[in-house]
């Protein structure tokens, strides 16, 4: 099963991923019929210890009422300092893609390998401020990477460009992987991050502070097009340079 939502987030590409943080949690089933009628392909979950960041947000039965449902796949955002105790039951509540920091691990390769064994997807993530030569020994065993656009559990920030330049370097490293990218993404940043190879993009309020969620993301997904435009304008550019 998990291989089959790992196939259909793959397949989803390039996609908004609705952050379920700013939703109505007390019509969580309206909000989650609203996204999909939008055009939700996959669901964005974060959740916050208020120790590896300093939030709270939701845990387990959030994310099995959720699996009750949808069947879309649940992308789990952990940003807490010690994944691999609350993994198991994430998985068991219905979590399709696994993400950690790697800013809270001893060892990422044994975390993803303990992830990897209860058969979900495992993305890494890092901070603004956190070199990619940290992810290195991770990075042939991960499904995806997830770069932070602002730091992880701070609200308010800007978006952050060095995220772009980090995302053009794992595209052009590992041109198969999944790439998200989740903070401060509206319709003018998602078409920068589609346009340096991002295949993900993790949205809050750029959705859930619109009054018409299909409106919020036909926009972005507009934006996402011209980003893909973009990009492939520069490759036509460079191969006429060659």
């Amino acid at each position: 099963m998990a291989t089959a939502a790992l196939q259909a987030i793959r397949n989803s590409v390039p996609a908004v991923l609705p952050s379920l943080l700013l939703c109505d949690f007390g019509d969580l089933k309206g909000e989650l019929a609203e996204l999909t009628a939008a055009g939700a392909g996959v669901l964005h979950l974060d959740v916050m210890d208020g120790n590896f960041v300093p939030n709270l947000s939701y845990g387990m039965p959030i994310v099995e009422g959720l699996r009750r449902h949808t069947d879309l796949p649940l992308d789990v955002h952990l940003m807490i300092s010690d994944p691999v105790a609350y993994a198991k039951p994430m998985v068991d509540a219905g979590a399709d893609m696994l993400t950690f920091h790697v800013e809270a691990v001893r060892d990422p390769v044994e975390t993803v390998g303990k992830l990897k064994d209860l058969g979900v997807g495992v993305g890494i993530a890092l901070n603004p401020e956190t070199p990619l030569a940290s992810l290195d020994e991770a990075m042939p065993l991960v499904d995806m990477v997830l770069v932070m656009s602002v730091e992880a559990g701070f609200g308010g920030q800007a978006f952050n460009p060095i995220a772009l330049e980090k995302l053009r370097s794992l595209r052009r490293d590992y041109p198969e992987l999944l790439l998200e990218i989740d903070g401060g993404i509206d319709v003018d940043t998602i078409a920068l991050a589609r346009a340096v190879g991002c295949d993900l993009f993790v949205v809050g309020s750029a959705i859930f502070r619109q009054d018409n969620y299909a409106a919020a993301i036909a926009d972005l997904n507009i934006a996402i097009q011209a980003g893909t435009d973009q990009a492939f304008a520069s490759d036509q550019d460079g191969e006429e340079q060659l």
